[in-house]
């Protein structure tokens, strides 16, 4: 039987805490209440990695869902909580639920959430350089070859 299918009774934590606690530690440890109720111990991290897990697959439904619609714009309305997206366009917008939809995958592989913060951090690096008019026109200008010179060599 592994730890999974092992169900712990209320008072199996008095004589078998220990066990219990190791259940707990590699992966997780369920514990059948005197009601039925059915709970589960697991590490920190990683509910903390579900919860992210699952507040991120959130976004990225309902940011695709906008992105489908012929008549979205990127406004401060429509994105809500995403307001931060809002100096991207629609491409843009398109390329971050893209890159996001891998960072959950990759996440949920490693079972870390460093890829997530990654791309987030990332993206919202990017936002805050465009909310800056002179960065954002320096950022985003083509330039031409006529706008560029030949340096001197500094002596």
């Amino acid at each position: 039987m592994t730890s999974s299918e092992l169900i712990f009774q209320s008072t199996d934590l008095a004589q078998r805490r220990t066990e219990f606690l190791d259940a707990a530690r590699s992966g997780m440890a369920r514990l059948r209440d005197k009601d039925g109720t059915s709970l589960v111990m697991l590490p920190e991290r990683q509910l903390h990695l579900l919860e992210e897990l699952r507040k991120w697959s959130s976004v990225h439904m309902r940011l695709e869902r906008m992105l489908g619609r012929a008549d979205f714009r990127p406004t401060v309305q429509n994105l809500g909580d995403l307001a931060w997206l809002r100096v991207f366009d629609g491409e843009d917008l398109k390329e971050f639920a893209g890159e996001l939809n891998e960072a959950l995958v990759a996440a949920d592989s490693d079972n870390s959430t460093a890829p997530l913060d990654d791309c987030l951090r990332a993206w919202r690096t990017t936002a805050q350089q465009l909310e800056d008019p002179l960065r954002r026109s320096v950022l985003l200008d083509k330039g031409s070859s006529a706008d560029l010179i030949d340096a001197e060599r500094p002596e």
